[in-house]
């Protein structure tokens, strides 16, 4: 295994298309000082953190029967942290049983808190919440089918209409084109009623503005970004980075909330980031929000054939297996991310019902009531690691629940250098993601002989994520770079370590770019496992980015491929590697977004392809010819818009690896922005051999022209 590295700044920076996803701003040592509590979860069950007090929520019950156990005092309670005894602080008790009526005017925010992820949820008197249920029903328009939306729809009113009791306080969310608070929490029912009538058209004005009902539905995807809406644009988690705003707008209410996530699955195509999903569950975790996923297709019959949504099938798939067990696993796959963010934050996932009342029923269970314990922790260190808690009660024949940890907090400025060192480590070998920094990643493969792959990594920040300082006539930067790439068993394989000094031109305006960072290791084929770390080291703020890559066995294969790399920019390199041809390095263009001015240019390598029947002329002792086909054809609807000219290779030109390498290069002048499927059309002619891999681009319009700025005789 070897690796290499290299730092160059690409793209421009664009507007940022969901602002309830934008990362938090990172906080100065003096601001986390006072901070307001952070709670962590596991279980179902929350921690908050601040300087001062640590908060549990605690639910006892009678072991045998599971009833809630009432009336404890805070004398029945003994706390631990790491085995030693911590005084209690703080105690109190909740149940909707005690709850007054509210004034509406307490509580508000919500909507402000969906439109920035960084305003706070307003709260005129937090007091008047307690012992009330606080429900978040949140419809991901973008997933459902009609007939799903009426479906949820329909068992929210009967909810609404029907079960909804007096200490119920609920807020409606959606997503369609945009992320949209449609009621701020209340117990009006009327109101409510209305609202959630409005994304079947059966109230109001019909789905909420932009929204469609199959607005996600592509071939395929790729990056996305909170940060940079060219990576926001054609990606299937966008999802999770709503969940996360809606979270994060909840944090200042400090009792225990739900929310109801009705959605026709979350599909994880594209680049396959698990550090979104666990940055989605943290951000629920950290906000008391406990996910109850609702998978709205109801109880389904998985058909070899498939539905009306996908094209006919070729082949024999459909007679022996084959297609019934793709389908049954991607139908699994867009629920397992469902299942995974409600297990994880303490809800339950409903699915294969058509009857969504249980789903309601189990919210009001697990929100009736519970104990609030707070303590003061007796280690003051600020280092970040994880405490261990054991909550006990003196009264026999009890079960206790509670979250048993909690992260402390850590002091980025007024660490030593092998603090720094070490909290790398521990990012990298965290379950935890650090989200505070977007850091985005594609992995490809090309193949070097029979059993090895030549796999370039390459890692984007947007150069908004980094603080640069001025330096002269330069800005600069630091950033600390981490990764590793572990097998199936395990093992760690490969690993990246560096330290980089950005030194840059201002005319470079890195601020609106992107700062891409690359690497590549020497695999054997198989299943890997890749993760990266990155920090800045001005503020100390970190992010991750996780990734499965498999390299597989050629020789199994009908039609040998590598990956196919998308670029805008070939810039000149001196290098050897299947990423350079004649001279000049295609770079990755990971967010598939290109301008109406740029190229698409397009490079992958097919091995081993097989030779024609040698001619009855040919010389004594020359290789017979191959004869390989390369088209693209850029699909927009169902309508082919265009489609380049056919490419011909036959001959190798990759000697000592029996490879073709093809190019193909695609102006964008005359295609109209938006959204296009590519299909990309490999066809071995001489072995009877073939493959269309599908992938999605956006055409942007081009970039806006340069204006002058007045007396610098430069341009910005």
């Amino acid at each position: 295994m070897r690796f290499t590295q290299r730092l160059v700044a690409v793209g421009a920076a664009v507007a940022l298309a969901l602002p309830s996803a934008q990362p938090a701003p990172a906080q100065s040592p003096g601001q986390a000082a006072n901070a307001q509590p952070q709670p962590v979860q596991q279980g179902g069950f929350v921690m908050k953190v601040n300087a001062e007090l640590v908060l549990t929520n605690v639910v006892v019950r009678d072991a045998k029967t599971g009833e809630l156990v009432r009336g404890l005092k805070q004398s029945d309670f003994s706390v631990y942290e790491n085995g030693k005894p911590q005084q209690i602080a703080a105690f109190d008790f909740q149940s909707v049983d005690m709850a007054r009526p509210l004034n509406e005017a307490t509580v508000s925010g919500l909507a402000a808190g969906a439109s920035s992820a960084n305003k706070a949820v307003v709260v005129g008197r937090p007091e008047d919440l307690r012992n009330h249920r606080l429900i978040v029903m949140f419809f991901d328009l973008t997933s459902m089918q009609p007939e799903d939306l009426d479906r949820s729809v329909d068992a929210a009113r009967d909810f609404l209409r029907s079960k909804m009791q007096p200490a119920d306080l609920v807020a409606l969310v959606s997503l369609g084109d945009t992320l949209s608070v449609d009621q701020d929490f209340t117990a009006d029912k009327n109101a409510l009623v209305n609202e959630v009538g409005i994304y079947n058209d059966t109230e109001g004005q019909g789905f909420a503005q932009g929204a469609n009902a199959n607005s996600n539905q592509v071939e395929d995807t790729t990056g996305y970004t909170p940060d940079e809406s060219e990576y926001n644009d054609i990606n299937t988690d966008r999802e999770l980075f709503a969940l996360r705003a809606i979270s994060k707008s909840l944090e200042k209410i400090t009792e225990k909330k739900s929310l109801l996530y009705f959605s026709g699955g979350i599909s994880r195509d594209g680049i396959e980031n698990q550090a979104s999903l666990r940055a989605a569950i943290n951000a629920a975790v950290r906000a008391n929000l406990a996910i109850y996923s609702v998978d709205t297709r109801g109880l389904q019959a998985v058909t070899p054939m498939g539905d009306a949504s996908t094209g006919s099938l070729r082949g024999t798939g459909a007679y022996n297996g084959g297609a019934l067990t793709n389908n049954m696993n991607a139908n699994f796959a867009t629920q397992e991310v469902m299942a995974t963010l409600s297990s994880d934050t303490g809800g339950k996932a409903f699915f294969d019902s058509n009857d969504f009342a249980p789903a309601f029923a189990q919210v009001e269970r697990d929100t009736s009531a519970y104990y609030a314990i707070g303590f003061h922790s007796t280690n003051p260190v600020r280092d970040g690691k994880y405490r261990k808690l054991t909550i006990k009660v003196n009264r026999p024949g009890v079960k206790v629940e509670y979250r048993p940890g909690y992260y402390a907090p850590a002091d980025f400025k007024h660490s030593g250098r092998e603090d720094r060192e070490r909290e790398l480590d521990e990012q990298l070998a965290s379950d935890l993601p650090a989200t505070d920094m977007a850091v985005y990643l594609d992995a490809m493969y090309f193949r070097l002989d029979e059993n090895l792959f030549y796999v370039p990594v390459s890692l984007i920040v947007p150069g908004s994520q980094i603080p640069f300082v001025k330096g002269g006539d330069k800005d600069k930067a630091t950033l600390d770079v981490i990764g590793e790439v572990i097998d199936e068993a395990k093992r760690h394989i490969g690993n990246a370590r560096e330290t980089v000094k950005l030194n840059l031109d201002p005319s470079l305006q890195a601020r609106q770019k992107n700062i891409e960072y690359t690497t590549s290791f020497n695999l054997p084929s198989g299943k890997y496992h890749l993760k990266f770390v990155v920090r800045e080291n001005q503020t100390g703020r970190m992010g991750s980015f996780e990734a499965d890559i498999t390299l597989p066995e050629m020789k199994k294969l009908p039609l040998r491929m590598s990956s196919i790399v998308l670029s805008s920019l070939r810039r000149p390199s001196k290098q050897q590697s299947p990423l350079v041809r004649g001279g000049e390095e295609y770079v990755p263009n990971i967010s598939h977004v290109f301008r109406q001015d740029q190229h698409l240019y397009l490079l992958y390598e097919v091995y081993n392809p097989a030779r024609e029947k040698a001619a009855a002329n040919q010389p004594k002792g020359a290789k017979p010819g191959i004869d390989l086909l390369s088209s693209l054809e850029l699909i927009q609807g169902s309508v082919k818009v265009y489609e380049s000219p056919l490419v011909q290779a036959k001959t190798i030109n990759v000697e000592g690896r029996d490879a073709v390498a093809v190019e193909l290069d695609v102006p964008l002048s005359d295609l109209k922005p938006g959204s296009y499927v590519c299909q990309l059309n490999v066809i071995d002619d001489a072995a009877g051999s073939f493959a269309f891999p599908r992938f999605a681009v956006l055409v942007r319009e081009p970039a806006p022209a340069a204006v002058p700025v007045p007396g610098s005789g430069g341009s910005q």
